[in-house]
């Protein structure tokens, strides 16, 4: 990786770099993820505060504290989830998919699977390389 990563909303109202992510990918699957982000998990990586900088948006941005001490960051039109924080720690929760560049690295972990539901389960379940026609 060469420069900074850069990322964005939906949007595109809000956006930021960072100069590397600091902890690894993981696929977080506790159900506050899975809730804010109407997915079966969400893609994270911890970001040093000092490695991170809003490009534009920043009075864009809104905020729910989802469990003691835990900021969710998101778009406040678009509704795109960008970071979240926990007070007094050194770093940002980094939501991986608003990256706009390849961050080089790949998933190291999935975790909180103990949050898992079943119809989530996708073994045995078809897929498709993109939507099928028709649908």
């Amino acid at each position: 990786m060469s420069g900074p990563l850069r990322g964005s909303c939906l949007c595109g109202d809000i956006a930021y770099e960072l100069d590397r992510l600091d902890l690894p990918i993981v696929h977080c699957h506790c159900r506050t993820c899975r809730k804010a982000h109407a997915a079966a998990y969400a893609s994270t990586a911890g970001v040093r505060r000092e490695h991170f900088r809003w490009l534009r948006g920043e009075s864009q941005l809104a905020r729910f504290e989802s469990s003691p001490g835990k900021l969710r960051h998101f778009c406040s039109r678009c509704g795109s989830h960008l970071v979240a924080e926990r007070t007094g720690r050194p770093h940002l929760i980094l939501r991986v998919a608003t990256l706009d560049t390849d961050p080089g690295l790949r998933p190291e972990a999935h975790i909180w699977t103990a949050h898992d539901v079943p119809w989530l389960e996708s073994d045995g379940v078809c897929t498709f390389p993109e939507w099928q026609d028709g649908r």
